[in-house]
């Protein structure tokens, strides 16, 4: 008969760093990414890596955002670039407090 959780009642654990948002958090509390690689790890669960590569790539595409939030930065990059433009063709003036000056409050 199979030892049922053997690595628990031996005080290890050898598959937790395999998934980067399911290991310990502080105040018990699930990490930020944690949602979107449990459907990531749902998708992929017994189809097999090329298969599930194919097939679970939009998971694995959010959960790779909600890590590295490379889309957010350029977004923000061409946000700014924007700015930027405009700021030199004259058609956008910064506010006050984003030129450091102080607001002059009673």
């Amino acid at each position: 008969m199979p030892f049922w959780e053997l690595q628990r009642q031996l005080g290890i654990d050898v598959d937790r760093w395999l998934l980067r948002q399911s290991t310990a958090q502080p105040y018990g509390k699930a990490a930020a990414c944690h949602a979107f690689e449990r459907e990531w790890v749902e998708c992929g669960h017994g189809l097999g890596q090329t298969r599930a590569r194919r097939e679970c790539q939009p998971e694995y595409e959010d959960f790779m955002e909600c890590m590295h939030r490379t889309k957010l930065a350029m977004r923000l990059k061409t946000i700014l670039e924007q700015r930027d433009k405009m700021i030199k063709e004259g058609k956008y003036t910064l506010p006050d407090y984003h030129k450091g000056k102080e607001d002059n409050r009673p």
